[in-house]
């Protein structure tokens, strides 16, 4: 089979000959910047005719190559895994935009290496979303690890070595230490580690260890930043803002819950959860993390540490949506995936594109600066009510989702932590908001107008663009569950 014969074999091939032509063009940043743009284009019109062909009932596979007997590295279309292959691939097109506009404006060195790391973490990312077992998806799950380590430690100086060795200790920690031992278990029980509707692990693990095997899987997928394996997020926040946008709002947290919601639906079954218990425990562990992460991001001046821990607690929403082991959990913790992507890569740009224009980092440095950047701060505004869960905009389609769940499982933690969350998501964004378009430095008169700042229009575009997907994501919410809908059967 040729290469332009399988759109899975294309999945992978794009971004990664994308990186071979930017480091062949490396010394003419034009052209490095539009083989970028075209390969992410490129890649997103792919993705996006996998998700129809997923959509239409169809589940293409491609078998790469068989590393043991019955144990190939395979990948193949699911509608949970078409989803988020389409997302981040979309995504990649703004964010390379947006790339472009910030690593010129703040001159940053090594912007050749940069976009070699984006495209090999996007490959990895396709890989996760398309991997047809859990041997595949663990392989590229470590190369998207490592792919980013480079990325973390981009700006080279003392703090940024420092939260680079964090994040690549704390997410291979994880992963060998936890993760590869249920993967191994798995494959001894069940002889198997293709993902099947309905899971494989029946009969295949009495019931008393299932919790046991579940624990190392939720534990060792340390990208879903459950607490206490949380802190490699907020220490990833020294990497420039791009990769924070894309890879830590997107790519590499998506990829976390991402493989929970594939190991509850796949490897372990919803409804063998739900008639052993397995999962209660991870309930209160997501519980504990969604309402400690949105605590501490109150007590965050930094506006990008405030959004990383913003992240870890919007991560435990899709957590404790699997850990309810029902249809409506695991359709709302999809629609979360899709919602806090587009929702969260907004404020993150936004966040770049202050520091680009005005180098502050500090939210009670930004009194009155709504005034003089609107565009950025009306797209962080649109962003954080998403966030937040307010209709017509995506997060209030998956948090009514998330909100039937909870109501669904009669579970009143659940129930009570997703309403209390709401209030706590608005304490910690509307501040913000509030102080860029109201508030005036102190000792300024009551009359006092900021002056106009001036922004890279490549720094306010995208996030423009992420706002409006915020809208359109609930707008054409019923073509995304028509495509989700099968996770529940």
């Amino acid at each position: 089979m040729s290469l332009f014969e399988h759109p899975l074999l294309l999945i992978l091939a794009i971004p990664l000959a994308g990186g071979v032509l930017v480091a062949c063009t490396g010394r003419w940043p034009n052209l490095r910047e539009a083989v970028t743009l075209v390969a992410s284009v490129l890649l997103f019109l792919v993705a996006y005719r996998l998700m129809e062909e997923v959509g239409s009932g169809g589940r293409p596979g491609l078998v790469l190559v068989e590393v043991l007997p019955g144990l190939p590295i395979a990948l193949e279309g699911e509608p949970l895994g078409a989803l988020f292959g389409c997302i981040a691939s979309g995504l990649w097109i703004v964010n390379s935009l947006y790339s472009i506009g910030y690593m010129r404006g703040n001159n940053e060195h090594r912007q050749t290496r940069f976009y070699i790391c984006f495209t090999i973490a996007i490959a990895s990312a396709m890989g996760i979303a398309f991997a047809g077992n859990m041997f595949t998806l663990f392989l590229f799950y470590e190369m998207l690890s490592l792919s980013t380590y480079p990325l973390v430690a981009h700006k080279e100086n003392e703090e940024a070595k420092i939260g680079a060795r964090v994040y690549i200790g704390l997410l291979i920690g994880t992963s060998i230490g936890f993760q590869l031992v249920a993967i191994i278990w798995t494959w001894v029980a069940a002889g198997t580690l293709d993902f099947e509707p309905g899971g494989i692990l029946r009969d295949a693990v009495p019931p008393a260890i299932l919790p046991v095997l579940l624990a190392l899987y939720m534990f060792g997928i340390g990208k879903a930043a459950l607490m206490p394996f949380h802190r490699w997020l907020p220490s990833a926040m020294v990497a420039p803002t791009p990769v924070s946008a894309l890879l830590h709002a997107v790519a590499v947290v998506k990829a976390g819950v991402f493989t929970v919601l594939k190991v509850v639906i796949y490897i372990f079954g919803i409804d063998l959860l739900a008639e052993t218990g397995a999962s209660n425990w991870l309930v209160w562990v997501a519980s504990f993390t969604l309402v400690t992460a949105s605590l501490v991001a109150m007590t965050k001046d930094n506006l990008k540490a405030r959004l990383a821990y913003s992240t870890v607690s919007q991560l435990a929403y899709i957590v404790l949506a699997a850990a309810l082991a029902s249809g409506l959990g695991v359709l709302g913790g999809a629609l979360h995936i899709a919602s806090h992507a587009v929702g969260k890569i907004t404020l993150f740009m936004c966040a770049g594109a202050i520091y680009v224009a005005t180098h502050k980092t500090e939210i009670s440095d930004m009194k009155g600066l709504g005034r003089a950047m609107p565009f950025t701060f009306g797209a962080f505004c649109i962003g954080s009510l998403s966030i937040i869960g307010l209709p017509p905009l995506a997060g209030g389609l998956s948090k009514w989702y998330l909100s039937l769940a909870a109501a669904e499982s009669g579970l009143v933690i659940a129930v009570l932590v997703y309403m209390a969350s709401a209030l706590l998501n608005v304490a910690y964004l509307m501040p913000v908001v509030v102080l860029g378009f109201f508030g005036r430095p102190d000792g300024t008169p009551a009359d006092w107008q900021h002056e106009p700042v001036r922004v890279p229009w490549l720094c306010v575009l995208p996030p423009c663009i992420t706002a409006i997907l915020c809208l359109y994501l609930f707008l054409d919410g019923d073509g995304v569950i028509a495509l989700l809908l099968p996770l529940m059967e």
